[in-house]
């Protein structure tokens, strides 16, 4: 891709962090989407709860990337946080589709983001980008969060919908809450570990999304998950395999429901989520085995 500028939201978070990395170190320019009032040159305002941006500041950026959302497993899901999960994401969306939209040149693609979250509890039923949404609030948050970019598809927009699995990375995220428990040698599965756990190294993540940004006649909805899922109990063994530490500790599923309440159920629920558009497009993961994915993040 030839050197261009590119608007980020999100740009603070795991993935967005690691994308703006990646992107200026081969010579773009990105603008961050921040709330506060800019304070370099590579700030935009924007205020996704007002449903306001500066316009301006995404003039002549050739993709817009919308990584911005309250963090699913940050705290525990009262009535309160749910809507902040939902709004952060739908308002957001909405906002930067229409800012997109209204645009006398638009930016050639918006890449948004969702989570496999869309496909809600699968048991050991693989599923693809052609599957249909699952039940519950994670799933209709990420059938209403896709919906909001409207905008920017009815403008002709080339619009991208990234269903991020769990990212592995020491630095954020849920993974970023495992490594020192493994490390300290407490870690262990959660409930009978039968689970399945869909991944991607964050390496993968980003380099997934900047494929996306840079293949044109890519549209709709891509898994961002490596191609093997695997159960909670061989993740649990990996870690302990990589980091060489002993993974004694299991905590049952009650325990994990008293202490997490409804976000338990992301936990303890399967999703066996396969990458198939992904990888029809030509995409190569670096990283699709779980070992050197957990290498990579340790490194």
């Amino acid at each position: 891709m030839e050197r261009s500028r590119i608007a980020v939201a999100g740009a603070s978070g795991l993935i967005g962090t690691a994308l703006v990395r990646s992107l200026t170190a081969d010579g773009h320019e990105v603008a961050r989407l921040v709330r506060h009032a800019p304070r370099t040159k590579d700030e935009v305002r924007w205020d996704p709860e007002g449903r306001t941006v500066d316009v301006a500041g995404l003039a002549g950026c050739t993709a817009v990337v919308n990584l911005a959302g309250a963090g699913v497993g940050n705290r525990r899901w009262t009535d309160a946080y749910k809507r902040k999960i939902r709004d952060s994401r739908v308002l957001g969306t909405t906002t930067l589709a229409e800012a997109v939209a209204s645009l006398d040149e638009p930016p050639r693609v918006f890449v948004n983001g969702s989570a496999m979250g869309y496909y809600g509890e699968t048991g050991d039923r693989a599923v693809d980008e052609d599957s249909p949404a699952g039940e519950g609030f994670l799933p209709s948050v990420c059938v209403e969060w896709e919906g909001a970019a409207g905008a920017a598809e009815a403008a002709g927009v080339r619009t991208v919908f990234v269903r991020t699995g769990l990212v592995v990375a020491s630095g954020g995220g849920a993974w970023g809450k495992l490594f020192p428990l493994f490390r300290a040698g407490l870690g262990g599965r959660m409930g009978d570990g039968s689970q399945y756990w869909s991944f991607i190294a964050l390496h993968d993540e980003v380099a997934a999304i900047r494929h996306l940004i840079d293949t044109d006649g890519l549209s709709g909805a891509f898994n961002l998950t490596a191609p093997q899922p695997l159960t909670n109990r061989e993740i649990t063994a990996a870690m302990g395999r990589v980091l060489g530490r002993p993974t004694l500790f299991t905590v049952p599923a009650p325990v994990l429901r008293l202490v997490l309440g409804e976000m338990s159920g992301d936990v303890l629920g399967s999703a066996r989520v396969l990458p198939k558009r992904l990888l029809e497009s030509g995409f190569t993961f670096a990283y699709p085995e779980i070992d050197d994915a957990i290498r990579a993040a340790r490194a």
